[in-house]
């Protein structure tokens, strides 16, 4: 019948066109077989639809199956945020296979930023009071890996009670657990300190492994139970002894060394140590606890982690945690002597487990108070690391040695050669800090054989290097030449070799050396001659090069220099030079700028005719560079009206130094104006009368209390008196810098400059540093002001602070004051330090007057 036929179409339609559901293993395979990414979505899509009719129809059957599907689907980067009240259903319930999956979803879909997770601290609660042991580790795992602040605080007295439980699975991440725990609320460290004194006698490995992390956590984060555990260092080092003189053991020894791996990171969910005896792991003993406990402490060098395995040997953890008790305290630095020595001297490396611990066992010597020749001992062990075939040893060790090169100087510097042929490495890390550590090494006694090294490095090292080398020389030499000209030939020669990426200040630095030594005026003049025709690309040795020329160019046509070989050189010929370096297309305008100033002093050194001068100089009055189309119209008026002065113009510049009699006498004059100022009785006039006595005071401290006499009014006067004119007044008195924020060894600074020229504007420096054990990474710090002021914020140095002191980050805040009105500065902090994510908002309120006034 016609409404039979209608009703039986009604109830087939959607059998045809509703696929079913498919199973994980079916949804896996469909989507590997997708071609596109488009098919691939849309058979998520599909089966995403399927999930959420599951959970509306509200199937406790498959609930779990569905959950499962769509955690893979959350795996492959789709939005599976739908999945989380059902996380919660399935951990409610009673069945184990819910449980599971319900815990693992939780761990991959909720964290603190959802308020969902605080709904699962009651079955939390109620699971780890059960006395179910997988059940107890799926809850504890769960909590260690999204357990906010608010859940540690509730559920510390839980984990507490696991702690002594007689079982080692549920020990272990309990403990685990209670590491998470003190780095989220590191006041609970009361309540895990008492615990922590028992498990200390346990001979499970992996709970004292876990013991060991969990104490030196509580160390890191609490004074007070860091002088409470230095009382159990004898302990710890009988441990440790224990250890390296067990005899060999098939349980525990791996590669020679007495159980350096518990539980490897590439081996975890393969192979567990359960009481002294290896067996396969379950899946429920594979938590995400162990994963976040390895990969948290593991050290950030740049290599493979296959290489050092630090993190999971109890004799690295016991070294670690023996350095931190050992700092800044000598009663237990001298108990932890002895042992050191053994260790470091007895541990076997020809295997990779042994360097580990040899490494750990250095970096603890040089934390501690150590004797000095077990700190002579430890560097030497590094120095045999620089000779170790492994890529990633060989850059520990120059890390190492680079950080004690500076307390230890003497004893890396037996190392020298070894480290210098580390300069030739192929691994750019492995150059980079073998140069490091190469200029960190130069001192007065070393200073030519190491500059002949680097210069050699220099010629051949990668394009990224030059600079850092180039610069490191420079330093060098400045800070330690023997002498006048071997420091002039050391920077000529690196403008030569990579003049291109020299600092900014290199062309100052080597003109105020050239002009400070008379004697090598000819030397010096000639030398920069000849490279300079050889090859004008180089712009700092041209530009040096030029400013000798032009001051010095009567000494390189005179010929008569000894120190090197005779170059007879025409006037002609350093013009056609000059003239050369103008028109190339290679000079910047900067170059371009000292090449006619030169040309244009020539013209008072040379005793030929100007008019080649003269004619340069007129091109360039229209050139399309505005700095040096005005050096041109003023070189050409100095020609046309003021020829009768240029000489007494372009007279040589005046020698500079730095240290000598005239700094001297500077010194004994503000010394003595200082000594005026104080017994100066306090003024009561007006504020003009106290400027004027202020004048006076300066012209009384400068030993003439007779006014000037009158200028003289001649061309030779009038020209003096021209020249004194630019003379730039008194610097203003410095800004005391300001300290705004400290906090766990993280500390900023702000340095304040005030540019005469502009006094409305203000530079501010943010100094970021840190002195405690941890990186700080992911480093912002943002600004605010009152809208009548305007704030421009640079481009930081860098986002990471290393520890223990390292390089700061320095960051320029430009800041613009018309109107001069109260300074206030709110400032915004966010970084990571100690895996915890930190953001600081707070105001400055007390910003020195001195920098708004």
């Amino acid at each position: 019948m016609p409404g039979q036929r209608v009703f039986l179409h009604s109830r087939t339609l959607p059998v045809r066109m509703v696929a079913p559901s498919l199973k994980l293993q079916d949804l896996i395979e469909e989507i590997r077989g997708a071609k596109t990414q488009a098919q691939e979505r849309e058979v998520i899509q599909k089966e995403c639809a399927h999930i959420r009719a599951s959970f509306r129809d509200g199937d406790p059957v498959h609930r779990h199956r569905q959950l499962a599907k769509l955690l893979y689907v959350h795996m492959l980067g789709y939005p599976a945020h739908f999945g989380q009240m059902e996380c919660l259903k399935l951990i409610a319930s009673s069945r184990f296979t819910d449980k599971r999956v319900g815990y693992l979803g939780a761990m991959l879909l909720l964290d603190e930023r959802h308020d969902a997770h605080l709904l699962i601290t009651n079955s939390i609660k109620n699971d780890l009071s059960q006395g179910i042991q997988p059940v107890q580790g799926l809850a504890l795992c769960t909590l260690s890996t999204m357990g906010s602040a608010e859940m540690c605080r509730d559920l510390a007295p839980e984990v507490e009670k696991l702690l002594l439980q007689p079982s080692p699975y549920l020990r272990k991440k309990a403990i685990l657990t209670a590491v998470h725990m003190i780095r989220k609320v590191p006041e609970l460290s009361s309540v895990f300190l008492p615990p922590c004194v028992h498990l200390l006698h346990e001979r499970h490995h992996g709970i004292l492994l876990g013991t060991i992390t969990l104490i030196t956590e509580l160390c890191e984060r609490s004074p007070a139970a860091l002088k409470h555990f230095r009382k159990v260092v004898p302990q710890l080092v009988q441990i440790l002894r224990t250890l390296v003189t067990t005899g060999y053991s098939t349980e525990h020894s791996i590669s020679g060394v007495s159980d350096p791996f518990l539980q490897d990171q590439e081996t975890c969910g393969a192979e567990e140590v359960w009481g002294g005896s290896r067996e396969r792991a379950r899946p429920s003993q594979c938590s995400p606890p162990c994963w976040s406990f390895l990969l948290s402490s593991v050290t950030p060098y740049p290599m493979n982690p296959s290489t050092f395995q630090f993190s999971t040997q109890p004799q690295v953890q016991i070294l670690r945690l023996l350095r931190i008790l050992g700092r800044n305290h000598e009663e237990s630095s001298e108990t932890m002597n002895d042992l050191l020595a053994q260790v470091a001297t007895n541990t076997d490396t020809s295997r990779n487990a042994g360097n580990a611990v040899l490494f750990e066992t250095v970096l603890t010597i040089m934390d501690i108070h150590s004797a000095a020749g077990l700190r002579v001992l430890a560097v030497n062990i590094l120095g045999r690391f620089l000779l170790n075939s492994d890529r990633n040893i060989r850059y520990v060790a120059l890390t190492s040695l680079l950080r004690l090169v500076q307390s230890d100087h003497s004893a890396v510097q037996r190392h020298r050669p070894t480290v210098v042929d580390c300069l030739q490495e192929t691994d750019a890390s492995l150059s980079r800090r073998a140069l490091e550590l190469s200029l960190a090494l130069v001192n007065s006694s070393n200073v030519r054989a190491m500059m002949q090294e680097l210069q050699a490095f220099l010629e051949s090292c990668p394009p990224d290097l030059r600079a850092d080398c180039a610069s490191g020389i420079l330093l060098a030499a400045e800070r330690f030449a023997p002498t006048k000209r071997w420091h002039i030939d050391t920077i000529l020669h690196v403008l030569t070799t990579a003049g291109t990426h020299v600092r900014d200040d290199a062309v100052a630095n080597l003109t105020q050396l050239i002009g400070g030594a008379q004697e090598l005026h000819a030397y010096s003049v000639r030398r920069l001659y000849n490279a300079l025709a050889e090859d004008i690309s180089q712009q700092p040795l041209v530009q040096v090069a030029a400013w000798c020329i032009g001051e010095y160019g009567d000494l390189l046509l005179e010929g008569n220099c000894e120190e090197i070989e005779p170059l007879q050189v025409d006037e002609e010929e350093v013009l056609a030079l000059l003239e050369k370096v103008l028109q190339s297309h290679m000079s910047l305008p900067a170059t371009r700028g000292y090449a006619l100033t030169a040309l244009m002093k020539l013209s008072t050194r040379l005793q030929g005719d100007n008019n080649r001068i003269r004619q340069v100089v007129s091109i360039y009055r229209s050139c399309l560079d505005v700095e040096l189309q005005q050096r041109a119209v003023e070189y050409d008026t100095l020609f046309q009206k003021y020829d009768h002065m240029r000489a007494a113009i372009l007279e040589k510049m005046p020698l500079v130094e730095r240290d000598g009699p005239q700094a001297d006498e500077e010194a004994k004059q503000s010394k003595e104006a200082a000594q005026l100022s104080e017994a100066a009785p306090a003024p009561t006039e007006s504020q003009a009368s106290q400027l004027l006595d202020l004048l006076d005071l300066l012209d009384r401290a400068s030993g003439d209390a007779q006014h000037p006499p009158p200028l003289d009014p001649s061309p030779g006067g009038a020209l003096v008196y021209l020249l004194d004119l630019p003379c730039a007044p008194p610097p203003p008195a410095p800004i005391p810098d300001l300290k705004v924020f400290e906090r766990e060894g993280v500390q900023l600074n702000l340095s304040f400059i005030r540019p005469p020229e502009n006094p409305a504007l203000l530079l501010i420096t943010i100094t970021a540093t840190n002195s405690s054990e941890g990186d700080v990474t992911n480093f912002i710090c943002q600004a605010a002001v009152p809208k009548s002021l305007q704030l421009q914020l640079q481009a930081p140095s860098g986002n990471t602070v290393p520890a223990r002191g390292g390089l700061p980050i320095t960051q320029l805040f430009r800041i613009l004051n018309p109107n001069k009105a109260p300074l206030r500065l709110k400032l915004r902090l966010t970084y990571n330090h100690f895996h915890q994510s930190v953001q600081e908002i707070f105001e400055v309120n007390n910003l020195p007057v001195e920098s708004w006034q």
